[in-house]
C-alpha cells in the first residue's frame, strides 16, 4: 500500500513539475514593442505573417504607445486583440503593474 501511495505521489509531482512552465509562461506578458518572431507568435490567431506583420509595423513606425495599437497592423483586427488583451504591454510599466497584481498581498 506505501509503493503505491509513493508511485501516486511521485506522479502528481512530476505532471505538476511538467506542467508549471506552461502556467508560468502563460500569466507573462508580451511586450509589443520587443518582442520576437516567435515571442508575437506564442499569442492567440497569430502566426508567422501576422508576427512578421507586426515587426515590421514596429520598424515602420516607432513603438506602439498602447495595446489597441496592434489593430493598426495590417490583418489584426478587434477579435485578435480581444483574444489577446491580457497578454499584451507596451512599455516597463504594463509589465512591472501585472506582476505587482500576481503579488500577495
Amino acid at each position: 500500500m506505501k509503493t503505491k501511495n509513493f508511485r501516486i505521489a511521485v506522479c502528481i509531482l512530476v505532471v505538476g513539475m511538467l506542467a508549471a512552465p506552461v502556467f508560468v509562461m502563460a500569466a507573462e506578458k508580451i511586450n509589443l514593442n520587443t518582442a520576437t518572431l516567435e515571442e508575437l507568435m506564442t499569442l492567440e490567431r497569430i502566426g508567422p505573417k501576422h508576427a512578421q506583420a507586426i515587426i515590421d509595423y514596429r520598424q515602420t513606425y516607432g513603438s506602439f504607445e498602447k495595446i489597441e495599437d496592434i489593430m493598426k497592423v495590417k490583418g489584426i483586427g478587434p477579435k485578435t486583440f480581444e483574444a489577446n488583451k491580457d497578454k499584451l504591454a507596451v512599455g516597463e510599466a504594463d509589465l512591472v503593474e501585472d506582476s505587482r497584481k500576481a503579488e500577495p498581498q
